[in-house]
């Protein structure tokens, strides 16, 4: 059985303050939740205060990026992964939509920066997804291979096995519109025959596949009753505590 993780991405969002007082109230209410691992991955400049107010809890704390070279340097404006591992980071979220949408990031650079973030420790989430009109084409499936292909596939069998794949179409992020689960789940089944095919039946098996897209309180129950969908790299519902925790609390 693979476990769930419920994961928060809260973008660029939050205050130092706003950070600890989001915990205050989320951590009772999260408390109980031994079904699943949860994660929350706040802005660089928030991570400390989230380390010091998730210690000791069930919640693990991740980061929203990492730059690809993991020795220090001149790279101004960069947080590398050994940072973000002894700031107190669990997580990384690699090749998020909006990273490859208004940062220039590419499969090439997804598949650096996991490696980076691997070789730091890390656990990466490595993000593939497809925009509407690729998905209104009949492109979704062409376009996920590509993506797996150029920034997982040349990762070692022992690199893949530390990896999390999350599925987040783009077209479904922060718009209010959410894939059926039946959608969800044609495409999580199809992300891991990728995987079988690559990695082989055991790698397929044990990988877990987030949905990531308007995932709230009241449509997670129906993601998570799908076979192939292993949890959700949440956004917007992420920012309050009792939305996040009616997400993680999906039983």
């Amino acid at each position: 059985m693979r476990t769930p993780l419920m994961a928060g991405n809260w973008k660029m969002f939050k205050t130092p303050a706003d950070t600890t007082a989001f915990f205050d109230k989320f951590l009772p209410l999260v408390a109980g939740a031994a079904h699943a691992d949860v994660a929350i991955c706040p802005p660089f400049i928030n991570i400390p205060a989230a380390v010091a107010a998730t210690s000791g809890s069930n919640v693990t704390i991740g980061a929203q990026n990492c730059y690809w070279v993991n020795k220090e340097g001149a790279f101004t404006g960069e947080v590398n992964a050994p940072m973000l591992k002894a700031a107190g980071c669990t997580w990384v979220i690699i090749g998020h939509s909006e990273r490859r949408q208004f940062f220039g990031e590419t499969d090439a650079t997804v598949l650096q920066r996991t490696v980076a973030a691997l070789e730091a420790g890390l656990k990466p989430i490595v993000c593939l997804g497809e925009l509407l009109a690729e998905r209104e084409s009949g492109q979704t499936n062409e376009v996920l291979k590509t993506q797996f292909l150029g920034g997982i596939a040349p990762l070692t069998p022992e690199q893949f096995a530390q990896i999390v794949i999350a599925y987040e179409p783009v077209w479904a992020i922060g718009t209010g519109k959410v894939a059926t689960p039946e959608i969800a789940e044609d495409t999580h089944r199809a992300i891991r025959a990728l995987v079988e095919e690559k990695f082989g039946a055991d790698a397929a098996a044990a990988v877990r596949i987030l949905y990531g897209g308007s995932v709230k309180p009241d449509n997670v129950a129906g993601l998570m009753a799908q076979p192939n969908i292993d949890g959700a790299l949440v956004g917007g519902a992420a920012l309050k505590p009792e939305d996040f925790a009616g997400v993680v609390n999906f039983k």
